[in-house]
């Protein structure tokens, strides 16, 4: 008899803000930030692509959380580019202009606004004007900032990547994962009239100006994470592929560079496939009033709500390669299916702090294994997960620290999606697992939440007590060590290399049997005769590592 070992194991600067590090600005709710909610941006941006310039304006509109006497308002814009003024509107009329270079602190502006009391749930807009060079990104999208290029024709190519490094980068704003605005976004992006510009939601208006530039107008009614407003300026066209969902018609464009079109209409056939299996898992696409947009990007591929960036150059699998190794990687496009599973998870429910990242991430991730099990089965589903197993590192914790805009290990990907395995096949019961996945979506639609959040709210659904193995394998750094040893005929197992107390139960073609930090001896109704030479090669394998 076999057993089924489905666990994954070992195998110039204000007084207020002196002491304030670059980090802690740009990853704390600080004095400058904690009195305010974002509720609104309309952002303007010029492309001088000839030289590599942009201009603009962000109007952003808030409602202050207490009553304050001339706070500090802090403004997130990453050098080398430049707050030239802000203009404060109260009730539509302008009541102060500040000129905030003097109250630059590294790449955040913290700017006194000396306007006296500001009552609590009042609605004030800061209009921001802004210019400059931003950061080239060298290596997008894990090296973030702007993208000038061109494409297989020499037409100009722009767009942005800057998640982690923060959407600051590029456009001034409050440049933290725990505020979106909630009333959405209205961009107004400027370019040459040979391009196009996409952005997120829903083009509203476009105007052609003097000097041969046109400006695209969308608007987003979702909240929206900084860092996935974007621009994708270039020589594009596009159609339309309505899907029929959960929640009736959802408006489905792709975007694609003129000489691509033909290998993509081929090729976006996987975005069906992908919203019928994730909205199966998870629920409605969380976004069907700002549509869907499959968008080619200069770069390999982001979650941008809804005009999710594409740069996998027509493969299947990861650019061609299968990132679990076992051939169930190769039949679909990684960056279609992975960044389309970011709608549900990063861009729906979205975390507070990055430390806490594996949400977004090690979900998924996970999407993948189940996008392979709803079209192929729950065999190959498990295949697949488990093959991502050989890209763990254990490097360090999967959670970072809080506070300073630190994510924690890579490991969030493959370690984060085979611990949300590791729970399903504990809970042993997918019709559970699924509730959960689509009541976690119901439950914090468009929400901002914490990993304890969500790591109570899956122990509660599920009905275990799941914060021991979250504590292992999201705080610790290796996953705990299954040892066996034997007396006479006898065999004895435990947890080791793990917190104190853990327990875990052993998955076998038998039940599950519970196992601790102390030694238990294995149940005799699994029978020696058959389990003995696994036993034995684990223990083996167990000394290796040792």
């Amino acid at each position: 008899m076999k057993i089924l070992l489905f666990l994954f194991i070992s195998c110039f600067i204000l007084p207020a803000f002196g002491q304030n590090s670059a980090e802690e600005l740009r990853g704390g709710n600080g004095e400058g930030r904690n009195w305010w909610n974002l509720e609104h941006y309309d952002l303007s941006v010029n492309f001088d692509i000839a030289n590599k310039q942009i201009s603009g304006k962000n109007s952003i509109t808030f409602r202050t959380t207490k009553e304050v006497v001339n706070p500090i308002f802090q403004l997130d814009l990453q050098q080398p580019m430049i707050l030239d003024s802000i203009v404060i509107i109260e009730r539509e009329i302008a009541i102060k202009q500040i000129v905030p270079t003097e109250f630059r602190s590294q790449n955040a502006y913290l700017i006194p606004l000396n306007i006296g009391t500001l009552q609590a749930e009042s609605e004030y807009r800061i209009h921001a004007y802004f210019h400059g060079s931003p950061r080239v990104a060298k290596n997008a999208p894990w090296d973030g900032g702007i993208i000038w290029t061109k494409d297989q024709n020499k037409k100009d190519w722009v767009s942005v990547a800057c998640q982690g490094l923060g959407a600051s980068v590029w456009y001034p704003c409050k440049d933290i994962q725990s505020d979106e605005p909630e009333q959405g976004v209205e961009t107004h992006f400027t370019c040459p009239s040979d391009l196009v510009c996409i952005s997120n939601g829903r083009l509203i208006s476009t105007e052609k100006n003097e000097g041969n530039t046109t400006t695209y107008s969308w608007k987003v009614v979702n909240p929206i994470n900084n860092y996935c407003i974007i621009p994708y300026i270039g020589d594009y066209v596009s159609w339309k592929d309505p899907f029929q969902g959960e929640k009736g018609e959802l408006d489905v464009e792709y975007w694609v560079l003129r000489a691509n079109e033909e290998k993509a209409r081929e090729q976006f056939k996987d975005v069906h496939l992908t919203l019928k299996a994730f909205e199966y898992w998870f629920g409605p696409y969380p976004f069907y009033e700002d549509g869907y947009k499959l968008v080619e990007s200069p770069y390999l591929g982001m979650e941008h709500q809804s005009a999710v960036a594409y740069g996998n150059k027509y493969k299947k699998g990861y650019l061609g390669n299968d990132l679990s190794g076992t051939g169930q990687g190769l039949w679909w496009d990684y960056i279609i299916v992975h960044e389309t599973g970011h709608e549900w998870f990063g861009n729906n429910i979205t975390t507070a702090d990055i430390a806490d990242m594996w949400v977004h991430e090690g979900f998924t991730t996970y999407s993948e294994t189940l996008f392979v099990e709803y079209h192929k089965g729950t065999k190959a589903g498990a295949t697949y997960c488990r093959g991502e197993r050989r890209s763990i590192v254990n490097d360090k914790p999967i959670i970072g620290t809080y506070g300073v805009n630190e994510e924690g290990s890579g490991d969030m990907y493959y370690k984060g999606a085979n611990l949300i395995h590791t729970i399903r096949t504990i809970v042993n019961n997918d019709t559970l697992f699924r509730e959960m996945l689509r009541e976690m979506n119901q439950t914090f639609y468009h929400q901002i939440v914490t990993t304890q959040q969500i790591e109570n709210f899956m122990s509660q659904k599920l009905k275990l007590d799941l914060s021991l193995i979250f504590d292992q394998y999201l705080r610790q750094t290796n996953p705990p060590t299954l040892s066996i040893k034997e007396k006479g005929n006898r065999i004895f197992y435990r947890w080791e290399k793990c917190i104190p107390n853990f327990q875990m139960p052993l998955v076998t073609d038998k039940g599950q049997f519970n196992v601790t930090t102390e030694w238990v001896e294995l149940p005799a109704e699994i029978g020696l005769s058959n389990n003995q030479y696994y036993f034995k090669n684990v223990q083996k394998k167990n000394k290796k590592k040792r």
